[in-house]
């Protein structure tokens, strides 16, 4: 008999067979009530896998290999935001997905980052099972941990559905979270300048 294949899960000294995900959710499928072997659900139990497996992808990198290297001297001394970046993630509770946008901000020392890399930081933190209060401190650390800036904002706005299709089921609810590091938290100038930046629409 084949033994499973096996991954590592980043940060867990767990290991899984690969294998099982599919039979688990075909289990699942009985146990609410269905039959798995009708034409519609006989090919979910792989589909959901494979969208797991994108879904939580984050596990798989760290902010090194994301970041590759794209730090850079420069004199800059202006604030940097890039804000709008949609994100999916997973709520660990529940396992129901919630989704908005992140605004990022970062005062810079003598480095600065590859604008995509911010966008691609918030996707790695995003594809994990996830507190949006957490995910919000996780952007901000790397990047300060990263560029060593004079401070770093970072905003989350996002729906739950975890809030609107169960419990207390309010669909217009948004939950909004920050984490403001250096002059960011101590500078009411900087700060107001990020939430000004960050309020201001395209026309």
């Amino acid at each position: 008999m084949t033994k499973p294949t096996e991954i590592l899960l980043h940060d867990a000294n767990v290991q899984v067979p690969r294998e099982n995900i599919a039979d688990l959710v075909r289990r699942m499928i009985a146990l609410i009530g269905e039959d798995p072997n009708r034409e519609g659900l006989r090919k979910t139990p792989e589909r959901f896998e494979k969208a797991l497996r994108f879904l939580t992808s984050g596990y798989n990198q760290n902010v090194e290999n994301v970041l590759n290297g794209a730090t850079f001297s420069v004199h800059y001394d202006e604030m940097v935001v890039v804000k709008d970046i949609e994100f999916f993630s997973l709520c660990e509770h529940h396992l129901l997905p919630f989704f908005g946008k992140a605004h990022v901000a970062y005062l810079p020392s003598k480095k600065v980052l590859g604008l995509s890399k911010i966008a691609r930081l918030v996707n790695m933190f995003a594809r994990r099972l996830q507190i949006q209060e957490r995910m919000t401190s996780q952007i901000a650390q790397a990047i300060e941990e990263r560029v060593s800036p004079e401070g770093v904002g970072v905003i989350i706005e996002a729906r739950h559905l975890c809030m609107q299709m169960r419990g207390v089921e309010k669909q217009h609810g948004q939950a909004v979270t920050s984490a403001m590091l250096g002059s960011f938290r101590h500078n009411k100038q900087t700060r107001d300048e990020f939430l000004s930046l960050v309020r201001s629409k395209q026309h």
